[in-house]
């Protein structure tokens, strides 16, 4: 296909996928107020004639004039972009998948296919946490002191932990492709458990938005899980690949095992040599034919 062909197609995809993010950002804009409740619902509002004093609750609110329009405008983009996913991302597979070996397009199946629920799990699971995390982080208002949250701030806060959450969820998932293409094993995972369980917590602690142990419990809990239900896939999947081939988990530059025990070398046949010249095979050159200009070369 010429350059220009795959131009053009290119536009048409990216084309197709704005008008999708359009179309549901539009009707985000339509639903934009329960969007907002839906979203901040974590956080425990104060009741008619109740005050924030001492953390028992909080009070949701605009600080700038600006702020309803810009918190309407963001939340509405962002649920256009997430919601409309899936169809930009089947232009962009439909723009590449040409490109692609049968082996690869397989793979690609598979991510897509365990990528797809591990970041809804994630997700899903960052908003269960949110009202702990939240009445965890309001509780420590000193009384005398209210909480009066702006909304824009709550709304972030929501999206960084499901963001957060959805993507931690994909880090087995990675292991799990790096093992399938050949380039990480089982045993290296497992030598790496202790190292990996550490660092996931530590992960768990500085990436989660709030400062409370429930969101990194939370977050390390699971993925620890993940990481070992990973390890005893690339298990099995190594063992299936040495059955099939001793050599698989060569390195490109690693020499294979060879067999040198020397072999016993059978009865020497005797072969006759064949004359060189027609004139030597026929026997009809004589002594004179051997010699021109004084050599013996007839050549």
């Amino acid at each position: 296909m010429p350059l220009v062909e795959h131009l053009r197609e290119l536009r048409n995809r990216l084309a197709k996928g704005l008008l999708a993010i359009a179309a549901v950002t539009v009707v985000a804009l339509v639903y934009s107020e329960q969007l907002m409740v839906f979203l901040t619902k974590s956080v425990p509002k104060c009741e008619p004639g109740v005050t924030s004093d001492g953390g028992n609750c909080a009070i949701v609110s605009f600080n700038t004039l600006m702020a309803p329009f810009s918190t309407t405008i963001q939340l509405s983009l962002t649920t256009g972009l997430v919601v409309a996913s899936p169809v930009w991302l089947y232009q962009l597979w439909a723009f590449i998948a040409p490109g692609l070996h049968k082996h690869e397009k397989k793979y690609t199946y598979a991510f897509v296919g365990a990528a797809v629920p591990l970041f809804a799990a994630g997700a899903y699971l960052a908003y269960l946490i949110l009202p702990v995390s939240v009445k965890v982080l309001i509780s420590l208002t000193p009384d005398g002191s209210a909480n009066i949250l702006s909304l824009g701030d709550v709304l972030d806060f929501t999206l960084r932990m499901v963001l957060v959450f959805g993507l931690a969820f994909e880090l087995p998932l990675v292991l799990v492709m790096l093992n399938l293409t050949g380039v990480l094993s089982g045993r290296r995972m497992a030598r790496w458990w202790r190292g990996v369980i550490m660092g996931v917590f530590v992960f768990g602690a500085v990436i989660t938005p709030t400062t409370d142990p429930v969101g990194m419990l939370a977050l390390a809990g699971p993925i620890t899980i993940l990481y070992l239900a990973a390890v005893g896939f690339a298990l099995l999947n190594d063992k299936r690949r040495r059955r099939r081939n001793p050599d698989a988990e060569l390195a490109d530059d690693e020499a294979s095992h060879l067999d040198l025990t020397p072999e016993s070398v059978g009865p020497v046949e005797t072969v006759s040599a064949a004359r060189a010249l027609p004139e030597q095979a026929t026997g009809e050159a004589d002594d004179r034919s051997h010699r021109l200009n004084g050599y013996d070369d007839i050549t």
